[in-house]
């Protein structure tokens, strides 16, 4: 609930602190005393637009803020708060203040945190409502007839919005592929011979990599063979070195004892008869690899100048071939077996679309009755606020299936009759003030406790009645007001003598500045207000006597 407003030059007001209790709370004055100033004024912390025309003459800048104690399961606000990057405590007062300069420009903070008049205008709705003679928000927006019926009913719409989700989803898979399979069947031709081309290859990962080595390591062999062929024969030709050191070592052995160092030069002639073998091993090894085959030579370069060329054609790297080759034989089954895949997305579609069907029509049902009883309770509250004639009707009308929603297929609208016979017409468009505020009333007594902003400001609602009218509209107000925070702006002493609160707005003038101001009065000051009201500006004994009346019922 709105607990505290501090205003700072903003039009007629220099400086204004009050605070608010729970209740009801009244707000009187004479004619052009300035409370539209204060609604103004709560309007601009609540986003409204900020006009320099707002700022005192005279003074830099104009100062609104405004402070509300936010229950401590409301998430709505702390996730508004959470989306903008500000911090709010479970159970912490919400802070809005707003700054307008005399040159037009505004700043705007939530619990001293820089934020944008746009965060303001949607924490608002959590925060206050406010209903005035021609206001064409809250309960006169037919845009939110459906959401109050809802909350009236207690309705959950929250399984026909799975429902129509999933039936979205499954519309949009049929969809996409529809436009795939048509796309594929105009590719299937083509299709076909790709994979056939690629499947006769048989591409393998890593081949080009393979033939390329290889086909390079034939080409080194060529130009090598004969080099290696005589290093070959200097090694094991019947005069070959290897040759050679074996002679020498068998006549070495018959002699090596006599002497040390015939002993020693067969180790050595040993070794290098070791050595060479492990070279001559190498080099037969090196030509088995480099074998020269015309044949091979010619079938690796075929087949490498085939992947390559097959890999250009697709635009990829010849390793890509194989994985290619699988994908679009993936492709050509779905296109070859596509029906049935289709077939099997439009029964799913049909299935959410008669499970979206059939929870959306137990919604509108439940919409209808819980219409019927919202109309009775409506109208139950009409005739003591003189709207005898009246009638009231809540429209629940179903919508063409392109305009069907996570809301459900209804439309939903609160429609009236003023007069017998008269035909019914939205509620905003009735002609009559007076009539307007008390259908306002009228709903709000039947929708309290459903839900809604905590803090509730009715701006003259009872213009044009009194009598009788005026303490049924005091009545329902004061009922209000045992589930809210109610504020009203009256000129109606039945209405201003329910108030747990009453706050006397008044001008005043020194002779060079005019001046609003606002003063909470007591006991003996409210007897005083209300007598004037009843009265006007000579108080006599009678009204003073009436305004006892008025307060001890």
């Amino acid at each position: 609930m709105l607990t505290a407003l501090s205003i700072r030059d903003v039009v007629l007001i220099e400086a204004l602190d009050l605070e608010f209790g729970e209740g009801l709370g009244v707000l009187t004055g004479e004619t052009g005393a300035g409370k539209s100033i204060l609604l103004d004024a709560l309007g601009l912390a609540l986003g409204a637009r900020g006009e320099s025309g707002l700022v005192r003459q005279g003074a830099a800048q104009a100062v609104v803020t405004a402070s509300f104690e936010t229950p401590a399961q409301d998430g709505a606000i702390a996730s508004l708060m959470a989306q903008n990057g500000l911090d709010l405590e479970p159970g912490e007062p919400l802070l809005v203040r707003r700054i307008v300069k005399s040159d037009g420009g505004s700043r705007a903070f939530v619990n001293d945190q820089p934020a944008s008049a746009g965060l303001l205008r949607e924490l608002a709705p959590h925060l206050v409502e406010i209903h005035g003679q021609h206001d064409d928000r809250g309960l006169l927006n037919s845009r939110g007839h459906r959401n109050l019926l809802d909350t009236f009913g207690r309705l959950d719409a929250g399984p026909v919005a799975v429902a129509h989700r999933v039936w979205r989803e499954a519309e949009g898979a049929l969809a996409v592929a529809r436009a795939e399979q048509d796309s594929a069947e105009r590719d299937h031709e083509w299709l076909t011979h790709a994979v056939t081309e690629l499947r006769a290859l048989a591409p393998e990962a890593g081949e080009e990599e393979l033939l390329a080595s290889r086909r390079a390591t034939m080409q080194r062999g060529e130009k090598v063979a004969g080099e290696l062929q005589s290093v070959a024969e200097l090694l094991e030709g019947s005069e070959g070195g290897l040759s050679q050191f074996r002679q020498a070592a068998r006549i070495l052995e018959r002699i090596a004892d006599s002497h040390d160092a015939l002993g020693e030069a067969l180790a050595a002639i040993d070794r290098a008869i070791t050595e060479g073998a492990e070279a001559q091993e190498r080099i037969d090894r090196a030509a088995d690899a480099m074998a020269f085959d015309p044949a091979s030579l010619e079938a690796d370069e075929t087949r490498l100048f085939e992947l390559r060329a097959l890999a250009r054609k697709h635009r990829v790297q010849p390793d890509e071939l194989p994985a290619l080759l699988e994908e679009l034989a993936a492709r050509l089954d779905r296109v070859e077996s596509g029906g049935a895949g289709i077939a099997r997305l439009e029964l799913a579609m049909e299935e959410a679309h008669r499970v979206y069907r059939e929870t959306a029509r137990a919604l509108s049902e439940a919409r209808s009755l819980a219409a019927t009883r919202l109309d009775a309770s409506v109208e139950a509250e009409l005739k003591p606020l003189k709207l005898d004639a009246a009638r009231f009707r809540t429209v629940v009308e179903p919508l063409d299936e392109s305009a069907w929603s996570p809301a459900g297929m209804d439309r939903v609208e609160f429609a009236v009759s003023t007069n017998p016979g008269a035909p019914f017409a939205p509620l905003i468009k009735i002609a009559s003030g007076g009539e307007l505020s008390r259908f306002i009333l009228a709903l709000k007594v039947a929708l309290a406790e459903k839900g809604g902003a905590a803090t509730l400001i009715f701006d003259e609602i009872d213009r044009g009645v009194g009598g009788a009218v005026a303490s049924a509209i005091g009545d329902r107000l004061a009922r209000l007001a045992s589930t809210a925070q109610v504020l009203v702006v009256t000129h109606s002493p039945q209405v201003a003598a329910r108030g747990a609160q009453h706050l006397l707005i008044a001008k005043s003038h020194d002779g060079l500045v005019t001046r609003t101001g606002v003063t909470p009065l007591d006991a003996g000051q409210r007897r005083e207000e209300i007598a004037r009201m009843l009265s006007g500006a000579e108080i006599t004994p009678e009204a003073r006597a009436q305004a006892e009346r008025l307060l001890a019922a």
